[in-house]
């Protein structure tokens, strides 16, 4: 198990998990890494979301970089797509993003991608912790990495031309325009605020939005994809066609329907693999989902000849198992949706334009989207613990076998976050009263035997 790094990054408590000392080595290890150790000068882009702590650890990064003699390419608030399609489009040698994507503004983190916009493999995460952790194996670069000096001292560019460039990729990706529809966004006090707005206003259609106004303290707080109570009642109290949430740093969506009705990542692959195949474009009439996604998915698509494949959770997962079998689709129940045609990241924005040239191609409300998607009761409860492992603690696997013969017919899940200090506690059966029953049952082991809130 990585010691820094979990499965979206390097997260941890701002200034104390995760301090500018970390990042400044971060940025030195990458400088040298995609630079010198390949006798070159490395060019990074870097952006980040909007918590006071960004720019602390934006800084630190940039730092770290040029002191190893790469350039840093410094993008500025905005998404973790974004600095993934600049990485690609630009040629970067490694994109680097500062952001807790949905955690409240104390935590931070830091996501690096490849020169492809892809999440680095395990082979260079392991060489970045042995960095960390003050030494790397044979072959790796020494402690004490000799600084850039003179010259070669790299050079900090301001790059928000690629912000600017991403913005009108995503225009470019709907075809049609968008006028007639009143759209709601949330946009988490994060950083898709200040390009979700230009880009659906850009296609024609009515924008209101909330969680626009970011003050470094109050990124997903009671908003976002992850508290999306807000949009709801916005889209009801305005009449709205649909409403689309993002997190903190945009990777993922969720939708509100026009009822006020939440639309979750199932409910959004379901949409989508019905309109891409319709397209001819869902390749294989294949799809990859995570073991969290609802069993209901899996049996809805079966009847329309389409194939799930499922694997573990995490973004970087999702891709690497529609790599492997040539899905042009794939997600999460958490709303990070990945649409292999355009993209190799989760990314909210292009998520919610290809569901309104879903809705746009089949008319009608959005609600009529999700006809023949028959979901079954799931219960899941996030418990908050200082030692992840408590997850296989014996006590959790004896509650876990007596929550299986309860439930009968289902599914119990529990597993530790790979960003956050949880245990997520997920069970899945034909009673919703069994599964809430169930789920509580299995929080109160791991917590040893205290209550825990739903």
């Amino acid at each position: 198990m990585n010691k820094f790094f979990g499965t979206d990054g390097f997260r941890g408590k701002a200034g104390e998990g995760l301090t500018a000392e970390h990042a400044f080595a971060v940025g030195r290890f990458l400088g040298w890494y995609y630079g010198a150790a390949q006798s070159k000068k490395c060019r990074a882009v870097i952006g980040k979301d909007t918590r006071r702590s960004s720019y602390m650890l934006e800084y630190a990064l940039a730092a770290g970089l040029t002191a190893s003699g790469a350039d840093a390419y410094i993008m500025h608030v905005t998404t973790t797509p974004s600095v993934a399609y600049a990485a690609r489009v630009h040629n970067f040698d490694c994109g680097i993003v500062v952001s807790a994507s949905h955690n409240g503004f104390a935590d931070n983190g830091i996501k690096i991608l490849n020169g492809s916009g892809e999440k680095l493999n395990d082979g260079t995460i392991s060489l970045v912790e042995d960095y960390l952790s003050g030494g790397l194996k044979a072959g790796g670069a020494p402690v004490g990495a000799p600084f850039a000096s003179g010259a070669e001292v790299g050079s900090v560019v301001d790059f928000v031309a690629g912000r600017n460039g991403y913005i009108a990729h995503l225009i470019s990706l709907a075809p049609e325009s968008l006028a007639g529809y009143k759209i709601g966004l949330d946009c988490a006090n994060g950083a898709a605020y200040n390009i979700a707005r230009r880009v659906f206003r850009a296609l024609g259609a009515t924008v209101v939005a909330i969680g626009c106004n970011p003050d470094g303290l109050n990124i997903n707080d009671g908003c976002g994809s992850t508290r999306p109570a807000r949009l709801c009642a916005l889209v009801k109290a305005r009449g709205l066609d649909v409403g689309f949430a993002f997190d903190g740093d945009g990777d993922r969506c969720i939708c509100v329907d026009e009822r006020g009705a939440v639309v979750d990542g199932d409910g959004i692959m379901y949409i989508l693999s019905r309109f891409l195949q319709r397209r001819g474009e869902l390749i294989g009439d294949r799809i990859v989902a995570t073991v969290m996604s609802n069993s209901g998915l899996i049996s809805s698509l079966s009847g329309l000849g389409v194939v799930v494949e499922v694997c573990g959770v995490g973004d970087r997962v999702v891709y690497e198992k529609m790599c492997a079998c040539g899905a042009a689709l794939g997600g999460e129940q958490s709303g990070h949706v990945i649409i292999g045609k355009v993209e190799n990241t989760g990314d909210g924005i292009v998520t919610a334009l290809y569901l309104m040239q879903a809705l746009a191609a089949r008319g009608g409300q959005f609600s009529s989207l999700l006809r023949g998607l028959t979901l079954y009761p799931q219960a899941c409860i996030s418990v908050e613990v200082d030692d992840k492992s408590r997850a296989f603690s014996p006590e959790v696997e004896r509650e876990k076998q007596r929550a299986l013969k309860l439930i009968g017919e289902g599914r119990v899940l529990v597993r530790p976050s790979g960003t956050e200090s949880v245990v997520r506690v997920m069970v899945e059966c034909p009673d919703g009263n069994l599964c809430r029953q169930a789920c509580r049952n299995i929080a109160r082991a791991i917590k040893g035997g205290g209550i825990c809130a739903e």
